[in-house]
């Protein structure tokens, strides 16, 4: 599939199986996989979907999907070992879709070799498309974006979904809010200026293999408190995605202590 098409499959298995559930779940087409962390009847079918059409298109390719980790963990060796592989997040802001917010995404992205190389947003209430080439740029609705710089002397403006962080102060930075809860809002806002840096302390590659090539692509970076940068398969917890590597640095520097209020 060219990159175009897998948009298209994207929007139409949204158009089929979520968009019609948005804010019409029936009883019992929500459950949690764990207390407070809920999935739906519309994560189950996206997921199998994209999965399925994925797999036809690549059948050497391996397909990471967020609810068949959720059932059986050690898909996640399967995926760092393997050559090619795809990253599905089928309703991301799950808790979101669930409340009514049209803050939730859907989410893939194609790695090669240890190498995110393609990644899609899909985010069907704001009918906006997000998609990223290595080497060839982030485009949102088909237009080129790029992410400026902060400008010196001006304190980055963070976010995070990390609750126990949010109203804290890294240094002299003004103190982290909450961010959009759903990491394919979080990057998109950020590549669009609403943030200058966000905090992750969880690391899973369905919610940052996209967004991170992304923000890359649009002159941002992402990396780790120790200075690594992000990798699609190193499972390595605690992300910083920053508009810019002045602005990685600078919070990097006091994200060690920040992660550590998190543990």
């Amino acid at each position: 599939m060219d990159t175009q098409q897998v948009l298209e499959l994207m929007k139409s298995v949204a158009a089929e199986v979520i968009t019609p559930r948005f804010r019409s779940l029936a009883a019992g087409e929500v459950m949690e996989k764990n207390p407070g962390d809920l999935v739906t009847i519309a994560d189950h079918e996206s997921e199998a979907i994209l999965t399925r059409e994925l797999s036809a298109a690549y059948p050497g390719a391996f397909v990471l999907g967020e609810e068949l980790t959720s059932a059986d963990p050690t898909t996640l060796d399967r995926y760092v070992e393997a050559e090619h592989a795809f990253t599905v997040d089928p309703v991301d802001g799950t808790k979101n879709f669930v409340h009514g917010s049209p803050d939730h995404a859907v989410m893939v992205s194609e790695v090669i070799r240890g190498e995110t190389v393609r990644a899609w947003i899909w985010q069907p209430e704001h009918e906006v498309a997000w998609v990223a080439e290595k080497g060839a740029g982030t485009y949102r609705n088909g237009e080129r974006v790029v992410r400026e710089p902060v400008p010196d002397g001006i304190g980055p403006r963070g976010v995070t979904s990390i609750w126990p962080l949010r109203g804290h102060s890294l240094g002299s930075m003004p103190a982290l809010v909450g961010s959009w809860v759903c990491c394919g809002v979080d990057y998109p806002r950020l590549m669009e200026g609403a943030a200058d840096y966000i905090l992750y302390a969880r690391n899973s590659p369905w919610d940052h293999s996209p967004g991170t090539l992304m923000v890359t692509e649009a002159g941002g970076f992402a990396g780790h408190a120790d200075g690594t940068s992000y990798s699609p398969t190193v499972l390595k917890a605690g992300i910083i995605v920053a508009a810019d590597r002045g602005t990685y640095t600078a919070v990097r520097r006091h994200a060690a202590e920040a992660f550590a209020r998190t543990a």
